[in-house]
């Protein structure tokens, strides 16, 4: 009873060497994600906040200048001039707090984003290191059993004796 039950080496070799296509397009799929996550904190920091902090400014010279306007409209005798000139100050403090609510939300994702994305991120970098150290050698393991397997059936072949190693 010692011998092999392999039906078919074949299966072995197609099953390896579809491991390394996994593992190659997974090993590519976990790199970008790994790079994205990294991309997304530095576009947070450096393209984000500073936009927000630009456009708080352009918005406070702009309801400042409608204030100006609203205040010019007062002293008209146009009354059309003054709804509209209102208006405009409605819009321009709502642009305002919309800049400066998304300038606080930027914010307070900067602060939280390793606290959330992080254990996330360790996730992704735990199947990474699978992907470049243990299934590299697990396919190892199997070119040397495929090898193994080979022998033996040439072995078994040589000898005369019927063999279940296809």
């Amino acid at each position: 009873m010692n011998e092999a039950r392999v039906r078919s080496l074949e299966a072995l070799t197609a099953w390896r060497s579809s491991l390394i296509v996994f593992q190659t397009k997974a090993r590519r799929g976990v790199a970008q994600i790994l790079d994205e996550v990294k991309r997304m904190r530095l576009w947070l920091e450096t393209v984000q906040r500073p936009h927000w902090e630009m456009e708080i400014k352009k918005r406070s010279r702009k309801l400042d200048q409608v204030n100006q306007e609203l205040i010019t409209a007062r002293f008209s005798t146009l009354r059309g001039t003054l709804m509209v000139q209102e208006q405009a100050v409605r819009k321009a403090k709502a642009a305002l707090a919309e800049a400066e609510d998304k300038l606080r939300m930027t914010k307070r994702w900067c602060q939280e984003y390793d606290r959330v994305v992080s254990p996330l991120a360790k996730k992704f970098e735990n199947l990474h290191y699978y992907l470049e150290h243990d299934l590299p050698r697990g396919i190892h393991l199997m070119e040397q059993l495929v090898r193994t397997l080979e022998a033996y059936r040439e072995t078994t072949l040589g000898s005369g004796a019927p063999s279940v190693v296809e």
